[in-house]
C-alpha cells in the first residue's frame, strides 16, 4: 500500500506546487516546495424546494457528462440486527422502478454508450453514470425515478434475488479470501456493541438472510429522500437546459423524513484486546494492531495520516528498517490512519513471512517505535509526503466522474463543495511537531486491538495471550431454491406525477467519433515512439514496453523476468535504494515496473514540468542498474512468500491451473510469471544480469507518451535515451500452441471448506492479430461481455448464484483463450456449470435483432468516453504499437461493429464457441461438489491438484 494519501486523498486532493525541477538540487537541502495557488474547481450550488442539493461543474473538454447522486446514508445508519442493509438496498435500486422495467437500468445506460454503478461504504451511498452528452436527460429520468418512484415495485421475488446476490458478494470478498474476516474481528472489538462502525458494510450473513420488504420500505422512506442527497453533474452540458431538466424530474419529488446529523462517536479502549483466528485460506500469518483515533477533517486526523506514511512508507521508514531489513520478518509492513465521519482508527498491518511467529513481529513493531521516538520526524519527511499531492490531485480530477465524486463528497460531509481549499490548507499546516504529538496522544503506550490470523493448524504462530475470535463460518448445505409465495401479476401502482414518466426522454444526436491526433516515429537506436499531446491538465503519463517478458524465461529458472522489474527499482549505480525512492517522491512522480507474459513495462506519471527530471531517473534506472545483492535477497524472500500465499487463494489457483491445462507443459504461459518457490530460490544475480544483457534493447522496445508535452519536447527529453541506449539483436522465441481439444473435460481442484466455487470454462481460441479477433469480441458482447450479458442475467439476476459472471476472448501475438468465468456459491456449483454450458450452446444458434442492435449501440456509442483520460489514451497507443495498427484503427473497428449482420454473428459464434470441446475447471470443496459431475454428461471427469496433475478421488475427505 505505497503512497497512501490520507482521507482527503480519496476526495481528490487540491493543488500543491513544488519549486524544484531536479532531484540533484535537493540533496542535503531543506526546502519548502509548496506555493499558494488557486485551488478551487468552478462550480455552482443551489437547492431545490424539496431539499435536494445540486452542484454543477461544466467541463467542455470531452462530449460526455457524469451524474452522481450521493445519499447521506451508509452502514453507519443501520440498526443492530439489520446490518448490511444499506448495501443490500443499493443493490435493490438497480432492479426496477415504476417506469423503468426489470434489469433495464444497466441495459439502458449501456445502450447509449454509457457506464454506471453504485457503491456503499460506512458513511455514504453513491450512484453514478457517465454517458455521451446527448443522454443526460435520460440519466436524470432514471435517477429521479428510483429516488421518487421506486418503492411500489419491490416484490418478494426481486428482494429474495438480491439477498442471494449480496450473500454471494460476501462469500466472494470475505469468506473465500485469505484474511477476509479481519475487518470483522477488528471493528467488533474496537467499537462498543451497537456503535455504527462495529459491524461491516457487507453485513452479517444472518441479518442479510432475515431482512424483509418492510425493512426496505422503512429504509427508503427514511433515507432516500431528496433532502438527504446531493446531485452533481459534471461535463459538457448547457447550464440553463440542465437546470430546467433537474427541476422537471426531481422538483416534484416530495421530502421524506428529516435525517438528523450523526454525532461524532470516537471511542477509547480501557485495555488491549488480543485475538486470533485460524484462517482456512491463509498460508502465512498476519498481525494487525489497531488504535482508536478521531473523525475526519480534524487537525489530528491530518497529522495521523502523515504518521502512517512516516512509519511505513519507504526504505528508511522505521517499520521497514526493522521488520524487513534487520529482522527479515516481513516484506511490506503498512501503517495508515482511517478517519471517517464519526470516528477513526490507526492501523499497522504486517503479513509476515511464512512460518514467522507473530510474537517476533510484535516485538519488531515495538523496536520500530523505539527507533521512531529516537530519530523523530524531520522537515524532509514532511516535505516528501507533501510533494506528491499535486500530482495526486490532478490524477483525481482527470475525469468528469472524479470531479463529480470530489464535489459530492465535500458537499455531503462538510456542506461545502468548495471545501477543497480548506482541506489543502489543513494539510499544509501539518508540522513535524504535530506528527510526534499525535503519536504520543493516540499510539504510544495506549491500548489497542491486536489480531493474529494464522494458517489452519499453526496456532503456535499466534501472538501470546491471544483469545479465539468468535468468527462465524457458514456451513455448506444442499442448494435449496428460495421459495417465494406465488402472487397474481398485478399492475404496479404508479405514484402520481405532473409529467409523463412512462417513456424515456428522446435522445439528442450522439457525438461522433473523434480520435485524437497522434504522432509516431523511430529513433536512431530503433526505439519506436508514439505520442498524443493533451493539454487539459499539467500532467504526463508514459510507458516503456520492452518485448519478451516471461516468454524469455528459462523455465528451469522461471521468474527471472519478474525479478528484473523488482531489482531495477532498487537503486541505481549512483543512488542507493532509499535515495532513488526519495528522488522519485520529491518530484511528486509515480514510477513502477511490472512483468507480463510478453513484456517488461516501465510506467510513469508526473507533473508536466517534472517530466524531464522524471525521465532522467527512468534512464538511470534502465541504463545504470545497481545490482544490489542485499535487495535481491529481500526481493526473493518477498516473492517466495507471495507465491506461498497464492497457493491457498482459490482465484489464483483457478487461473494458474487453467493456463496449465490449456497451454500444456512446454509453454511459458502454463506457468505464473512469478515462478515457483524452487525456481525463485535457484535464481542468482548473474541470471538477472544475463537476462538484462541479452534482452534489454531499444530494438524490441516502444515508448508511449500522453499529456501536456509536445512532440518536440518529448523528443528532446528522449535525446539522451536515444544516444545512450545501444541497440542489440534480440529474438523472441516462438512456442508451439496446440489448439486441438476434442472433448468436454471437467477438472476439479479441491479447496476444502470453500464457501464458493471458482469456475473457468474455455479453450485456446485465436490471437489478437487474427482478423477475426475483434469481430469475435463483438460477437461475445451479449453472451458475457457486459453486465447485461446472458450468463450474468441468468446466474446473477435470475438465480442469485453469483456476484457476477462474464465471458471474453484474450489474445496477443500468441493465441489466447475464450473464457467464461464466475465465482458461485458452493451449493450451486453443478447447476451453474450446467447453465454456462447451456447458454454457450444456445448462443451458437444466433441472437435476436434487438440484441444485435444493443451490441452495436453499446460498443459504438461508448467511444465518446474512450479518449477522456491520459491513461486511456496511453492504453490506446500501447495497443496500436503492439500490433502495428493504423492510427485510425478505432474507426475501422467501428465499421466492423456497424456492418455486422445476424448471420455473420451466428457464424462467428459457431466458429469460436463449442461447449463440447471446452475445459471446465472448478476450484472448490470437492467433498460436497465433485461427485455430481460424473453424471452430467462430460467426456471425462478428473480430480486434479494445484499443479494440474490428476489425483485419486479417494484423496478427498468428506
Amino acid at each position: 500500500m505505497k503512497k497512501v494519501r490520507f482521507l482527503a486523498m480519496a476526495l481528490m486532493l487540491p493543488l500543491l506546487t513544488s519549486t524544484f525541477t531536479s532531484c540533484d538540487d535537493l540533496q542535503g537541502k531543506e526546502t519548502d516546495s509548496l506555493q499558494d495557488q488557486s485551488l478551487s474547481i468552478e462550480y455552482e450550488k443551489y437547492e431545490l424546494d424539496n431539499g435536494l442539493n445540486v452542484v454543477l461543474h461544466q467541463d467542455k473538454s470531452d462530449p460526455i457528462v457524469s451524474v452522481a447522486i450521493q445519499y447521506g446514508v451508509g452502514s453507519n445508519r443501520e440498526k443492530k440486527g439489520r446490518t448490511g442493509f444499506a448495501h443490500l438496498f443499493e443493490h435493490m435500486l438497480f432492479q426496477e422502478s415504476e417506469n423503468v422495467p426489470q434489469d433495464q437500468f444497466f441495459k439502458k445506460i449501456q445502450d447509449v454508450g454509457g457506464t454506471l454503478n453504485g457503491g456503499t461504504w460506512q458513511d455514504g451511498t453513491v450512484y453514478y453514470e457517465v454517458v455521451p452528452q446527448n443522454a443526460l436527460e435520460m440519466v436524470l429520468w432514471l435517477e429521479s425515478d428510483r429516488m421518487g418512484y421506486f418503492i411500489n415495485t419491490v416484490t418478494e421475488a426481486a428482494f429474495a434475488n438480491q439477498q442471494e446476490v449480496v450473500q454471494n458478494e460476501k462469500r466472494q470478498r470475505v469468506d473465500n479470501n485469505p484474511y477476509g474476516h479481519t475487518g470483522w474481528v477488528i471493528d467488533k472489538n474496537l467499537f462498543p456493541d451497537g456503535h455504527p462502525y462495529s459491524w461491516q458494510v457487507i453485513g452479517e450473513l444472518e441479518d442479510l438472510q432475515s431482512a424483509t420488504i418492510a425493512d426496505v420500505k422503512e429504509f427508503y422512506d427514511k433515507f432516500y429522500g431528496p433532502n438527504n442527497a446531493t446531485l452533481v453533474i459534471a461535463g459538457d452540458f448547457d447550464r440553463d437546459e440542465t437546470k430546467a431538466m433537474i427541476e422537471k424530474y426531481f422538483g416534484e419529488i416530495k421530502k421524506r423524513q428529516e435525517v438528523a446529523p450523526l454525532e461524532v462517536q470516537n471511542v477509547k479502549l480501557s485495555e488491549t484486546k488480543r485475538l486470533y483466528h485460524e484462517d482456512n485460506f491463509a498460508t502465512a500469518p498476519q498481525l494487525n494492531m489497531v488504535w482508536p483515533t478521531v473523525e475526519h477533517y480534524t487537525a489530528d486526523a491530518y497529522a495521523l495520516d502523515f504518521l502512517g506514511e512516516i512509519l511505513s512508507d519507504g526504505k528508511e521508514a522505521p517499520l521497514y528498517e526493522v521488520l524487513v531489513k534487520e529482522e527479515e520478518l516481513a516484506s511490506e509492513p503498512i501503517a495508515f490512519n482511517s478517519s471517517d465521519q464519526i470516528a477513526g482508527k490507526f492501523r499497522i498491518l504486517v503479513t509476515a513471512n511464512a512460518g514467522v511467529d507473530l510474537d517476533s513481529v510484535e516485538a519488531g513493531i515495538e523496536k520500530a517505535f523505539d527507533s521512531f521516538e529516537k530519530e523523530g520526524v524531520t522537515e524532509r519527511d514532511i516535505e516528501r509526503i507533501k510533494a506528491g499531492l499535486e500530482t495526486d490531485f490532478y490524477n483525481g480530477i482527470s475525469s468528469v466522474l472524479g470531479k463529480s465524486f470530489q464535489l459530492a463528497q465535500y458537499d455531503v460531509f462538510t456542506g461545502d463543495p468548495g471545501y477543497i481549499e480548506k482541506d489543502i490548507e489543513n494539510i499544509k499546516k501539518v508540522t513535524k511537531e504535530d506528527v510526534m504529538r499525535v503519536y504520543n496522544t493516540y499510539i504510544k503506550d495506549k491500548p489497542f486491538v491486536m489480531t493474529s490470523f494464522v494458517p489452519k493448524g499453526q496456532l503456535e504462530l499466534i501472538a501470546e495471550n491471544s483469545e479465539k475470535a468468535q468468527v462465524v463460518e457458514e456451513e455448506i448445505t444442499e442448494n435449496v431454491e428460495a421459495e417465494v409465495a406465488a402472487t397474481e401479476e398485478k399492475t404496479i401502482e404508479k405514484t402520481p406525477s405532473k409529467i409523463d414518466r412512462s417513456t424515456p426522454p428522446q435522445l439528442g444526436e450522439a457525438p461522433g467519433l473523434n480520435v485524437p491526433e497522434s504522432w509516431n516515429l523511430v529513433l536512431e537506436n530503433d526505439l519506436e515512439v508514439y505520442g498524443i499531446e493533451q493539454n487539459e491538465l499539467p500532467l504526463v503519463n508514459f510507458s516503456l514496453v520492452i518485448e519478451g517478458g516471461h516468454l524469455l524465461d528459462d523455465l528451469s529458472k522461471n521468474g527471472v523476468a519478474n525479478l528484473m522489474t523488482d531489482i531495477l527499482m532498487e537503486g541505481t549505480a549512483n543512488k542507493t535504494p532509499a535515495e532513488l525512492e526519495e528522488a522519485i517522491d520529491l518530484l511528486g512522480a509515480n514510477l513502477y515496473m511490472y512483468t507480463t507474459d510478453e513484456s517488461i513495462v516501465i510506467r510513469g506519471n508526473s507533473l508536466a514540468r517534472n517530466f524531464e527530471a522524471t525521465m532522467e531517473l527512468v534512464e538511470e534506472i534502465l541504463l545504470e542498474p545497481r545490482w544490489d545483492e542485499e535487495e535481491l535477497a529481500r526481493i526473493k524472500t518477498s516473492t517466495i512468500n507471495s507465491i506461498k500465499r497464492n497457493e491457498a487463494n482459490p482465484n489464483v489457483i483457478a487461473n494458474q491451473v487453467y493456463n496449465k491445462l490449456l497451454y500444456g507443459e512446454n509453454h511459458p504461459f502454463a506457468y505464473p510469471t512469478s515462478g515457483t518457490v524452487e525456481s525463485v530460490e535457484a535464481i542468482s544475480m548473474q541470471d538477472l544480469k544475463d537476462y538484462y544483457n541479452k534482452y534489454f534493447s531499444p530494438t524490441v522496445s516502444r515508448f508511449h507518451v500522453v499529456g501536456d508535452v509536445s512532440q518536440e519536447q518529448a523528443l528532446d527529453v528522449l535525446a539522451d535515451l536515444k544516444d545512450n541506449w545501444e541497440p542489440k539483436e534480440v529474438t523472441i522465441p516462438e512456442f508451439e500452441v496446440v489448439t486441438n481439444r476434442d472433448k468436454a473435460s471437467l477438472y476439479f481442484v479441491d479447496v476444502p471448506g470453500a464457501k464458493q466455487s471458482v469456475i473457468n470454462i474455455g479453450y485456446l481460441a485465436l490471437p489478437r492479430t487474427s482478423e477475426d479477433f475483434f469481430p469475435a469480441e463483438v460477437m461475445n458482447y451479449k453472451l458475457g461481455g457486459s453486465f447485461s450479458g446472458n450468463v450474468n442475467l441468468v446466474l446473477r439476476e435470475e438465480k442469485g448464484y453469483t456476484y457476477g459472471a462474464r465471458s471474453g476472448f484474450s489474445g496477443s501475438k500468441i493465441p489466447g483463450t475464450f473464457t467464461a468465468s464466475s465465482s458461485v456459491r458452493t451449493n450451486a456449483t453443478g447447476e451453474s456449470v450446467g447453465i454456462f454450458k447451456d447458454e454457450i450452446a444456445k448462443y451458437r444458434n444466433g441472437i435476436t435483432p434487438e440484441d444485435l442492435e444493443f451490441t452495436k449501440n453499446a460498443l459504438i456509442k461508448s467511444n465518446a468516453r474512450r479518449f477522456e483520460t491520459q491513461p486511456s489514451l496511453l492504453g490506446m497507443l500501447q495497443e496500436r504499437s503492439a500490433y502495428d495498427l493504423p492510427a485510425d484503427y478505432i474507426k475501422q473497428e467501428e465499421e466492423v461493429i456497424r456492418n455486422m449482420t445476424l448471420e455473420e454473428h451466428r457464424k462467428l459464434a459457431q466458429k469460436y464457441l463449442d461447449e463440447s470441446k471446452m475445459a471446465y475447471l472448478v476450484v472448490g470443496d470437492a467433498a460436497t461438489q465433485f461427485e455430481q459431475f460424473k453424471d452430467m454428461g462430460f467426456d471425462e471427469v478428473k480430480l486434479i491438484n494445484k499443479q494440474g496433475e490428476e489425483v485419486k478421488p479417494e484423496a478427498v475427505k468428506p
